[in-house]
């Protein structure tokens, strides 16, 4: 089992930038691939971006390109989200998730096996 523990959302102005953090534990990461998802009330949840954990390679929706940055320290089994010029409409929860044992981008939220308990970002204008 692996549990996924996130911490960071919060109640921000539209502009302004915010970290979420995703820790890992219970299993190996070194073949896995993280996710960050997001869902808006009466919507459903969207991939955000990914990292594959061994490279460093990175995956965005089009939407986030050039505002957000995902990044992990393997070190610590954690994952970060890197969050600038928030806008109203990346309010939502914040889900991280891990698939252990993949090659390719996954973008499915039923491509995951592991989530974390979600954290709400807020972006007012």
């Amino acid at each position: 089992q692996v549990q996924l523990v996130e911490f960071g959302g919060g109640l921000v102005q539209a502009g302004a930038s915010l970290r979420l953090s995703c820790t890992a534990s219970g299993r190996s990461f070194s073949s896995a691939y993280m996710g960050w998802f997001r869902q808006a009330p009466g919507k459903e949840r969207e991939f955000v971006a990914g990292i594959r954990w061994a490279l460093g390679s990175t995956h965005y929706t089009d939407s986030v390109k050039g505002r957000f940055t995902i990044s992990r320290d393997s070190a610590k089994n954690t994952g970060y989200l890197q969050m600038n010029s928030l806008k109203p409409e990346d309010t939502a929860v914040y889900y991280c998730a891990a698939n252990l044992l993949t090659r390719g981008i996954l973008t499915a939220p039923s491509a995951y096996d592991y989530w974390g308990q979600g954290t709400q970002v807020t972006v007012s204008s």
